[in-house]
């Protein structure tokens, strides 16, 4: 509660004005809190990963390829196939065993969402084995 001294008179009237320093002071203190907290909660575990020597396992014969383009269009092998066809095209590609390894490779313009769709789509028409297809980068010196 305020009270107004510059008036004349016996009577001192009230002030009904919120008084914001408190809160201001609070809001920055908080401000503060969260700015030195935040770098804290984020997790960044640095890990040396050794290397690996093992041999690649060798492709197939005839590997399948499910490729996803830039547009998002889909192919198997070299033909294009519509995303409600995937699966049909898949057992016509794996000769209908679900245990065969598809082999995904898409784009770098791809989202990372896309490709997960791709793959639950893999998954709902029974193929399991899923490998994904990079490039092999030298580390010669």
């Amino acid at each position: 509660m305020a009270v107004n001294f510059s008036q004349s008179g016996t009577e001192l009237a009230e002030l009904n004005d919120i008084n914001v320093t408190p809160f201001i002071d609070v809001i920055l203190v908080l401000l503060i809190i969260f700015m030195v907290a935040a770098p804290l909660a984020t997790v960044d575990v640095a890990v040396d990963l050794p290397a690996s020597n093992a041999q690649p396992h060798p492709r197939p014969d005839k590997p399948v390829y499910l490729t996803v383009k830039p547009d998002l269009s889909l192919s198997v092998g070299d033909e294009s196939v519509s995303r409600a066809s995937l699966a049909a095209a898949l057992d016509a590609a794996a000769h209908g065993q679900k245990d065969s390894r598809i082999f995904l490779r898409a784009d770098k313009a791809v989202p990372y969402g896309e490709v997960m769709r791709v793959m639950n789509g893999l998954r709902a028409a029974g193929y399991l084995k899923v490998a994904l297809v990079g490039l092999e980068q030298s580390t010669a010196p």
